[in-house]
């Protein structure tokens, strides 16, 4: 069987990936022929369909409208915010795949991306495509960071990480730590409240709390600049929170007046039961909540040799300065928390400026020979300060909605 052929691949369809389909068909190309967007969730959503159940749309988790959404009469401006967020970006994505005729595969596993000379060589589950350019529009919600503490392997205990936690329920009664000092740590120590024994919180670093109750544009500029400088120095990305801080919401004001909200310096390690903080002191714990982030996930294009030895990819203008061919898009400064339709415009002007009205690659007669094998999903790096823990209820959808600051970034 011949392989298949497109110019360009789409690997998810989060809101970085459909953004750039979006403006892709505007610029002429066709879905499904001249470009096929790749997903490998079971239904749309991106990485919001494996959200918990109590997260709700909010002024801390907000997702941008889709360009063109309005003009389709919805937008999450105006969705109801009493319903799980998972539900209603599940019906809102999938009504725009539909109205934009975006024909997106799913499920469809990508495992590698490697060279054939002149082409590429996208390796899914269903057969290779070979494509003149690729768009990684994966996110992170596939790559979960655990930080190395002595003592977390030893614990016996529950430990979920955020892409594994479904509800408080599951902690009822129990003495519960939780560790990051972002916005999904803080929400799940309100949700745990009243639910769990007992609530520990333990940051890197103290958490710092914007007196404003909305992230403004400096916070913006600075998250941006601060992502930027390390997708162009080919450094491992920080957090969005580290450059903007916590929104003070009068929801978060209340928590830290209640005394929910009061976090401690990270400890000294974990033992089979309990906690030792760095003083000495013990207390007993029966589950740790790891709130401690995503990495991007891009595993599958180790064959491209894309990284530097400072941890990142360098990318400079949206593609990766080692292969020109692959564009990255919702990574860094165009990440979906800061600007992914942005990110989708410019990405396909330079994918169309690229490709344009290329032929696709002609597949060979015989196929190409399989690449080196990626690190399997689940496995860490120890040299990243990472632990393998194994999150057996880890969903495989990698993509990642959230856009806190899009709002200043609005398609123009």
């Amino acid at each position: 069987m011949r392989d298949e052929t497109a110019s360009v691949v789409i690997i998810g369809a989060g809101q970085a990936g459909l953004s750039v389909a979006y403006y892709l068909q505007r610029l002429g190309m066709r879905a499904g022929s001249d470009f096929l967007v790749l997903d490998r969730g079971p239904g749309a959503g991106g990485a919001w369909q494996h959200r918990w159940e109590s997260l709700r749309l909010g002024s801390a988790h907000k997702v941008h409208d889709l360009p063109g959404m309005k003009t389709m009469g919805i937008s999450f401006e105006t969705a109801d915010r009493t319903r799980p967020a998972r539900d209603v970006v599940a019906e809102y994505y999938e009504q725009y795949e539909l109205h934009q005729d975006l024909r997106v595969r799913r499920p469809v596993q990508v495992s590698a991306v490697f060279d054939r000379g002149a082409d590429l060589v996208v390796r899914t589950d269903r057969g290779d495509i070979l494509a003149s350019a690729v768009v990684n529009a994966t996110g992170t919600w596939g790559a979960p960071f655990v930080p190395y503490y002595p003592g977390v392997l030893d614990f016996r205990g529950k430990q979920v990480h955020t892409a594994t936690y479904t509800s408080a329920e599951d902690f009822r009664g129990q003495r519960v730590l939780v560790v990051g000092g972002g916005t999904s740590a803080i929400g799940f120590l309100l949700e745990l409240e009243g639910v769990a024994e007992k609530t520990l919180w333990a940051t890197r670093r103290p958490v710092d709390f914007l007196d404003h109750g909305t992230l403004d544009l400096e916070d913006a500029v600075t998250a941006v600049a601060q992502q930027d400088a390390a997708a162009r120095s080919g450094r491992a990305l920080p957090s969005i929170v580290s450059g903007t801080g916590v929104p003070r919401t009068r929801r978060i004001a209340a928590g830290i007046a209640r005394g929910v909200l009061d976090a401690r310096p990270m400890f000294a390690r974990l033992e089979s039961a309990a906690v030792v903080w760095p003083d000495g002191a013990r207390e007993q714990v029966d589950a740790v909540v790891w709130a401690t982030g995503f990495r991007p996930d891009v595993r599958h294009l180790s064959p491209l040799k894309l990284h530097e030895k400072e941890g990142g990819i360098v990318v400079a203008t949206g593609a990766a300065q080692r292969d020109p061919r692959i564009f990255f898009a919702g990574y860094g400064p165009m990440a979906s928390t800061i600007g992914a339709n942005r990110s989708g415009r410019i990405v396909a002007r330079q994918v169309y400026a690229a490709v344009g009205d290329r032929p696709a690659p002609v597949a060979p007669a015989a196929p190409p020979p399989a690449p080196q094998p990626a690190r399997a999903r689940g496995s860490f790096r120890p040299a990243t300060s990472e632990v393998p823990i194994p999150f057996k209820e880890q969903q495989e959808e990698p993509q990642d909605g959230v856009s806190i600051l899009a709002r200043f970034f609005a398609d123009d």
